[in-house]
């Protein structure tokens, strides 16, 4: 007797991992902040990063005027990126999520054994998500900048992938993050450095 494709029986391995990626979703989507839960219409370019379609970078840099959806953009390419990397390693990625502020804030030499042991998670992480890079208004200090430079040291050279927004480009971010982060955020995106365009949403102009 032989059988069709439409007679196969479930592999209940399938159900299973189809749960867990389910779960996995689910979870990160409960802490992602409610006004960036709503799905959005991608630049191609994010997508394919998300989708992590063949040839599209590792890391991903998405810059742009105030307001064109960036950080909306970087929350949603973060759950697709999750569920795709599930289904390549069948476990759940960890994915590090963080303005820029409050990083550099969790960083202070004033918190120096929790700075440390926050590094290296920061350090491990499968993905790191920092929003609105550029957004401090004070530089770190140099201890912080250092704590920063092993974060992003250490993902450069085990190529463990970056998502940041910032509204300017790598280079022009020297100031807040010191030069050797500047350059090896600038050679991590390389390829994906992706300007977003568009008018103020948060006045009304985009959709």
């Amino acid at each position: 007797m032989s059988f069709s494709s439409a007679d196969r029986m479930p592999d209940p391995r399938e159900s299973v991992l189809r749960e867990r990626r389910e779960d996995a979703t689910t979870t990160f989507t409960a802490r992602t902040p409610a006004i960036y839960q709503e799905e959005i219409r991608m630049h191609p370019d994010a997508a394919a990063w998300a989708d992590r379609t063949p040839g599209a970078p590792a890391s991903l840099f998405l810059t742009g005027a105030i307001g064109v959806g960036k950080t909306h953009t970087a929350w949603q390419a973060a759950r697709i990126w999750l569920g795709r990397r599930f289904d390549e390693t069948h476990r759940m990625p960890a994915i590090e999520t963080w303005r820029s502020t409050a990083l550099f804030d969790a960083l202070r030499p004033d918190r120096e054994n929790d700075a440390k042991a926050l590094t290296r998670t920061l350090q491990l992480a499968d993905l790191l998500f920092v929003d609105d890079l550029a957004a401090a208004r004070v530089s770190p200090t140099g201890w912080t900048q250092e704590r920063l430079y092993e974060i992003f040291d250490e993902r450069y050279i085990n190529r463990r992938p970056v998502l940041i927004t910032c509204d300017v480009l790598p280079h022009e971010i020297s100031h807040i993050v010191g030069d050797r982060v500047s350059s090896r955020l600038g050679e991590m995106c390389r390829g994906g450095v992706l300007l977003l365009k568009g008018a103020d949403r948060r006045k009304g102009g985009a959709a």
